[in-house]
Formats: structure tokens, sequence, C-alpha cells
């Protein structure tokens, strides 16, 4: 295997999120090794906790706003902020204007790497987020980093831009709705035959994944980070 474009080496300060930190572990520990092997060196804030999203999109604006501006405090001396969330990235960007990347957008914009030395050697789609498609906008990204990936086979979700139903307290609020939305997502998903369906904010691949477990599909759900840790 070829060894991952240099990099020169950079302190990164790994904002996790609550979620992740709480029901997928795994992620934030993958976002470590990858940067890691890419030359940077990663510290953990321990006084992190909620951005503030979940209350803000729930009508308790002043609540969210309150940890947001909280969150941008402990990382104000940080060099770089960097989170496997799109959605937690959109938070503090639009509401207290902290400069915080998504992983992708940081690998490729701010490392300048689109092959990150990653070995998947299994069929693959890729499910772009809402909130990394409208509210960040990080584009085809995702996909550059994954078509660099040694041993994949990466095949093309059908209707990749409809959302998966999810929406935080929305799949709670419209769960009909939602279920309908998911029930569209996951067919095509099968349609394509892939082993995994990745994706860049673990809350869609709850949503996904729940569907595609309780159906016994056999198909998996993995982070981006865990794939391009690989």
């Amino acid at each position: 295997m070829e060894k991952p474009e240099a990099v020169h080496r950079v302190r990164v300060s790994l904002f996790v999120t609550c979620f992740n930190d709480t029901l997928f572990p795994q992620t934030g520990r993958a976002v470590v090794r990858l940067l890691e092997r890419l030359g940077c060196e990663v510290d953990f804030p321990l006084e992190q906790t909620c951005c503030g999203q979940m209350h803000m999109n729930s009508g308790y604006a002043r609540e969210g706003l309150a940890l947001a501006r909280r969150l941008s405090r402990v990382f104000q001396h940080a060099d770089h902020v960097v989170t496997p969330s799109a959605s937690c990235a959109g938070m503090l960007r639009q509401h207290v204007d902290t400069p915080v990347a998504e992983l992708s957008e940081f690998l490729v914009d701010g490392l300048g790497v689109s092959d990150v030395g990653a070995y998947f050697p299994h069929r693959v789609t890729f499910h772009p987020t809402c909130h990394s498609l409208r509210e960040l906008g990080v584009g085809d990204r995702p996909m550059r980093l994954l078509r660099a990936v040694r041993g994949i086979e990466l095949v093309e979700l059908p209707s990749e831009r409809e959302c998966c139903g999810f929406g935080g307290t929305f799949a709670v609020k419209n769960a009909e709705v939602s279920s309908a939305m998911l029930a569209d997502k996951v067919r095509a998903v099968l349609d394509t035959g892939a082993e995994v369906v990745c994706a860049a904010d673990n809350s869609c691949l709850m949503h996904i994944g729940g569907a595609l477990s309780r159906q016994r599909t056999g198909v998996r759900t993995m982070h981006l980070a865990e794939v391009l840790a690989s």
C-alpha cells in the first residue's frame, strides 16, 4: 500500500459531539487514528459539552445559544477544531460563528489530502446528509476521499439527495412522515446491493441503520471516519 500524502504537522482539537461520545465512541477514536496517521497532533478538551442544536431545533433558542457560546469559549484558543458531524458544525458556524470544520472539509481543504491511505475492500454506498449538503455545502469532498480508498467498490445511491427522515426531533414529532421517508431511503440503499452504507453524520446512520437491522438486511452502517481510518 502506498503511504498517504505528506502533511505538515498541525494541532487539531476534536469536537466529538455528545451524540458520538454517548452512542458512537468508535467514530471519535477513528477520527483520532486518522488524523494522527496524517501527522496531526490531536487534543480533546474535556470541558466540551452539547452544542445546543437539539435545544435550538426544539424551540429553546436561549438555552441552545447558551450552550453554543459556552462551547465556543472552550475552543477559543484551538488552532483547528474538527468534528465528525456536519449538523453540529453547522449549528456552531450559523449561530456563534465558531470556525469548526467538518471532517471531510478539514481533510480536503485544511490538509489538502484526498488519499488518506485507507484500505476497505467492501461494496459501499454513501448517503450525503442534509446538513452537509444544504447548510455546510461540503459538496463532493466525502466522495473524493472515498474514491481514493483502496479496495473499495463505491456505488451511487439512487436519489441520494433525498432526506432520510431523521431530522433530530422531527423523527419524534412527525413519526409517520419520518418513517415513510426512511422507507424510501432504505429501499434505495438495498437497490445498490451495498454491504455498507456510509455517511458523515451518525444521527442519520442511526436512523437508517435501525431500519436495516429491523428488516434483517445484513447491510451495516459506518461513519466516513471509520472507513477512512481503516
